[in-house]
């Protein structure tokens, strides 16, 4: 542990600790946000006394990622929700903008110190030791992940930054400089254990024992994890953080039984319900929607914001000493499909379809008839074959599969090794008509 006064004390007494801690933050919305004076006032939340208490939060209402981006113009090209003066933000990152103008993120120095601390807890969860080579494949350019490349600074680690697009130069520096923990998505591993194979090189055989993977689902996926250590001979443990609050907010620890809230005294965190909006209590085992609050930030702090991560929580104690809760991402809320009134995750497909590896590759497409959320079966999904491999009844037993695990009816096509898309950072499993 990097902070063991802090990670190791009993989560019970979180609340009693955060509880002023939200007051100062909720007083600094009404001081300096005109997005959340507005809000709140509309929804009869007038002055901080009527907000009031942590505890009382759920009375309050959501931040929906829409309405950040209505809030932006030319004139606040970062929303009306920006708190912090021009001259205290220190470093401003961006999204990739792929439905219109990025949307832009800015940190005071405070805030950064934050997200570095968060993500330094998250990363020595890992077991990640001071002096030990690590490789990284997420750019330090305009996105957030770049925040957390400075963590392994701070856990005294030697820092390879490769960034993403570089497979040829990333498996030279495995090859040469020996790093012991590679960073990547789980995706990219994936596809990198396929790069290596159609070169004839052992991937197990490389320095590489940790591999520690985040920016998607898939690390958590018993199947899919199981398939990367076999391919890397390495242990696999994630990482999970959301751009608008903090990265690497979630650290999985070795035990491999969830990631832990890292973000202890920064960000409050609560289960909901994602069709009702309703509290889920916090008991092992429960799944619902992540929605965060942040509790120290200074330049565009969040109330009651909807992740659409939606989560496994887990609150029995952990062996390494660590005290918060943990969970482990199913999927996103937004992702989501509902074929004939049966929740479907993409990344739960996936999982099924990865008990078929060594017959399938674990590359996949689900491709919806209908625009939005709601299907009529069966659901069209293609799934990639491995070169060789024998497929008389496959697609049917997959289907089956399917059908048995998730309750859902499916049409499978297969498809050719290496016909589907691969990707060198995110997976794309929906193909939306």
């Amino acid at each position: 542990m990097i902070e063991p006064e802090i990670e190791s004390a009993p989560w019970e007494g979180q609340a009693a600790q955060d509880a002023p801690v939200y007051l100062k933050q909720i007083e600094h919305l009404f001081d300096r946000s005109g997005f959340y004076r507005d809000k709140l006032s509309r929804s009869g939340f007038a002055n901080p006394r009527a907000v009031g208490r942590l505890d009382e939060i759920a009375k309050l209402p959501f931040t929906e990622k829409d309405e950040l981006r209505q809030s932006r113009s030319r004139e606040e090209p970062i929303g009306t929700h920006c708190t912090a003066p021009r001259e205290e933000i220190v470093r401003i990152y961006s999204t990739s903008g792929t439905t219109g103008t990025p949307s832009y993120i800015p940190l005071t120095a405070g805030d950064l110190e934050v997200w570095i601390r968060t993500s330094s807890r998250s990363y020595a969860a890992s077991g990640v030791r001071r002096g030990e080579r690590v490789v990284s494949t997420y750019n330090a350019g305009p996105f957030v992940a770049g925040a957390a490349l400075a963590s392994f600074d701070r856990l005294g680690l030697c820092h390879i930054p490769i960034g993403t697009g570089n497979t040829e130069r990333l498996m030279t520096a495995i090859d040469l400089l020996q790093p012991t923990a590679a960073v990547m998505t789980p995706s990219y591993a994936l596809h990198l254990a396929e790069w290596a194979r159609q070169r004839g090189m052992d991937l197990a055989a490389s320095s590489v024992r940790r591999l520690l993977v985040a920016g998607e689902p898939g690390g958590g996926e018993p199947t899919m994890r199981a398939q990367l250590e076999a391919a890397w001979g390495a242990v696999v443990t994630e990482a999970m953080g959301i751009g608008d609050i903090s990265i690497s907010l979630w650290g999985e620890c070795e035990q491999k039984a969830g990631m832990h809230f890292s973000g202890r005294g920064f960000v409050h965190f609560e289960l909901i319900d994602p069709a009702t909006g309703e509290p889920v209590p916090m008991v092992e085992g429960a799944t619902g929607e992540l929605v965060l609050t942040h509790l120290v930030n200074r330049s565009t702090p969040l109330l009651r914001f909807r992740t659409r991560d939606h989560v496994r929580l887990s609150v029995a104690p952990c062996a390494c000493g660590r005290t918060a809760p943990r969970v482990r991402c199913i999927g996103r809320t937004d992702d989501m499909l509902i074929v004939r009134g049966v929740n479907v995750f993409p990344s739960a497909v996936r999982e099924i379809v990865n008990e078929f590896v060594p017959a399938v590759t674990g590359v996949l497409m689900i491709r919806p008839r209908e625009k939005g959320v709601r299907q009529e079966p069966p659901l069209p999904i293609t799934v990639e074959t491995a070169q060789g491999a024998d497929i008389e009844g496959l697609a049917e037993r997959i289907r089956a599969r399917l059908r048995e695990k998730l309750v859902f009816t499916a049409e499978i096509a297969l498809a050719p090794a290496g016909t589907l898309p691969r990707s060198e950072y995110k997976s794309k499993l929906i193909e939306k008509p």
